[in-house]
């Protein structure tokens, strides 16, 4: 076989890894209680009903959970594209002293267990009055995705031509207008790319979630928490509102890759 066939072959194996458990749950949690229970259970929806999603959707705190995990999942978006958009432009233009080894510490962030910053942060938050907030829970996967954001964009930005962004201030362009104009237009992939992973960073992380909130707790958590004693229907119909929203936020995010790197990703 040709390089490119088996370039084709990996691909579809990588999407049929991927693609596979998100049917299975997505047939599980839209299938009756009672084609749950034959054996072996079918492949195909036979027997399709919403009932234990819609009992699901109705358990308490499910729903209050679902807006609370959409706003510090946009929030953090948000956020993190606020601080890391600029840190990643710097980065990509501007030589400092060490330069290298503070990229290297932006990753080496990353390498932090969770737990090690929720439970500082518990406390400061305790102090400052904002645990049990939403608030808290976005600073948080903010400065878990912060990292990444930062070194996404920035290998964009060094991809950017300089001269055109130094062409539009010879005529007249503030810096600002200069890179809102030239520079963010052509590196909107990256910060596209930037945006899906932190958006699916915050909206599956559950342990930080856990630890900073008691009433105000996000989905991932809330469904944690209840888990162990419910029924195997009830956590298909969890799984797949969990993983439901990220697929649909990525598939949106996915236009803005293939109609700025057009063919590369064709």
């Amino acid at each position: 076989m040709s390089r490119r066939a088996w370039v084709q072959v990996a691909c579809v194996a990588i999407t049929l890894f991927m693609g596979v458990p998100l049917y299975l749950i997505a047939l599980a949690a839209l299938s009756s209680r009672e084609s749950l229970n034959r054996f072996p259970l079918p492949l195909l929806p036979t027997d399709p009903s919403v009932e234990t999603l819609r009992t699901f959707l109705d358990t308490t705190g499910i729903v209050p959970g679902f807006v609370n995990s959409l706003t510090v999942g946009i929030g953090t978006v948000l956020l993190s594209l606020l601080i890391g958009v600029p840190g990643g432009y710097a980065v990509a233009r501007y030589a400092f002293r060490g330069r290298g080894p503070y990229q290297m510490f932006l990753l080496l962030t990353r390498a932090l267990p969770i737990v090690v910053l929720s439970v500082p942060l518990a406390r400061i938050f305790l102090n400052a009055g904002l645990y049990d907030t939403t608030y808290a829970v976005t600073l948080l996967h903010t400065a878990l995705a912060l990292p990444t954001t930062v070194l996404i964009t920035a290998a964009i930005f060094v991809g950017v031509s300089r001269e055109q962004e130094e062409a539009a201030m010879v005529f007249g362009a503030s810096p600002m207008k200069a890179f809102l104009r030239i520079v963010v237009p052509q590196a909107l992939p990256g910060i596209a790319a930037a945006a899906m992973f932190t958006f699916v960073l915050s909206w599956n992380e559950v342990l930080g979630a856990t630890i900073l909130t008691l009433n105000q707790r996000t989905l991932p958590a809330q469904v944690l928490t209840t888990l162990s004693d419910s029924p195997l229907a009830y956590r298909f119909a969890g799984g797949f509102a969990l993983v439901l929203p990220a697929v649909v936020f990525i598939a949106i995010m996915r236009r803005y890759l293939l109609n700025m790197w057009g063919t590369t990703l064709r």
